[in-house]
């Protein structure tokens, strides 16, 4: 479960990083279709804020991820 959580959140930190740049500075021209706030359509013009806050919710569950595999290391 740990792993998946830490997975899960290092893809949401790509998507979020990826997308805020991409929405920015229209760097990755050819990463538009690999994004997901640009498939989603109720999204259309909160693209740099949805972007932000995946990458927000990545770093939380990292930090998640982290301090439970810390607390197993503990016991």
């Amino acid at each position: 479960m740990k792993a998946a959580m830490e997975v899960f959140g290092w893809l949401l930190l790509l998507q979020g990083v990826g997308g805020a740049v991409n929405t920015l500075f229209g760097w990755w021209r050819w990463a538009h279709d690999l994004l997901v706030v640009n498939h989603l359509p109720v999204l259309e013009g909160y693209e740099v804020f949805a972007s932000i806050v995946l990458g927000v919710l990545g770093m939380a569950l990292l930090a998640v991820s982290r301090s439970a595999k810390n607390a197993e290391d503990r016991k």
